[in-house]
């Protein structure tokens, strides 16, 4: 599974890898309860990967990071999906899913990955918040944390990623975002160098856009309703990520471990028939959250 080589994809997979490690800490110090089991698998046609996951902490009902380096050649039926005639690729990325118990938490994710097809480079990733009941402040403080990060790189990247995340993380078959979006960028291509600093810098301050929101909302008391309409908007992630989820259909079409793969879905989710929120009530309000808006 190694590739160790000093090349911009060797130094990308031990990036990828290091942060891990140094993020499964991290969080784990914050849940302040649970830990991290780590499964290294390999994958037949090439590479493999370590998915880390933590359950039933005191702050996350399920805790996700995973990194994989994987590499082959697609087969007749995804090389028809995506076009083309070059059949080898190489990929290799990290993945992080945050599912709180409290529905005052949002659930988090980031994504950063480097792909390869033939002589064709470039990188991808980016963030997004899925709060169940979101919160002005806390969306603010997360977009104005990531847009800190893309002006360090190029004055243009935020409003760029930005839209292109409430466009991609939209759910057409329910009119809606699947929560108040963030960042994110595909088919960076150009000066890798450069842009490999600005994938480490996303990576490296992922936290800082997330920990000061848990440490304000993780002490507010909550009920069975509250819990309800959490598992009810978690229903909303799963739809997404099964449907239109870009990396959730690679990883599959390409053979790649299917526990890791679906790592990101939460643990419990509910759907109800017609559910309509009562008139001014907070779960009503939340739905306005759910539509792109300027946050910053």
């Amino acid at each position: 599974m190694r590739r160790t080589e000093a090349t911009l994809a060797g130094r990308v997979q031990d990036y990828f890898e290091s942060l891990q490690v140094t993020l499964c800490e991290q969080l784990a110090r914050m849940d302040g309860a649970g830990s991290f089991r780590r499964d290294e698998w390999k994958r037949e046609g090439g590479g493999g990967g370590i998915s880390a996951v933590l359950a039933d902490g005191a702050l996350f009902e399920k805790a996700g990071v995973n990194t994989s380096t994987v590499w082959g050649e697609f087969d007749d039926a995804f090389l028809k999906r995506v076009g083309g005639t070059q059949r080898k690729f190489t990929a290799s990325g990290i993945s992080l899913v945050l599912h709180p118990l409290s529905p005052m938490v949002p659930t988090a994710h980031a994504n950063l990955r480097y792909l390869t097809r033939g002589d064709d480079v470039w990188f991808g990733g980016g963030s997004d918040l899925t709060p169940s009941y979101p919160n002005e402040e806390d969306t603010r403080h997360f977009h104005r944390s990531w847009k800190a990060v893309c002006d360090r790189h190029d004055g243009s990247f935020y409003e760029r990623f930005k839209r292109s995340c409430d466009e991609y993380f939209y759910i057409p078959h329910r009119g809606e975002m699947r929560g108040v979006g963030g960042i994110f960028f595909d088919d960076l291509r150009g000066d890798l160098e450069s842009i490999f600093a600005f994938v480490r810098d996303c990576g490296d301050a992922f936290l800082s856009s997330y920990a000061p929101i848990v440490k304000r909302r993780r002490g507010e008391p909550f009920g069975e309703r509250e819990r309800a309409f959490q598992l009810y908007r978690r229903g909303r992630y799963v739809e997404f990520n099964l449907v239109y989820d870009r990396g959730t259909s690679f990883g599959l079409a390409t053979h790649g471990r299917a526990e890791s793969i679906l790592m990101s879905l939460p643990p419990l989710a509910r759907w109800e028939y017609c559910f309509q929120p009562q008139p001014g009530s907070r779960e009503a309000a939340a739905a306005e959250f759910f539509q792109p808006r300027d946050w910053v």
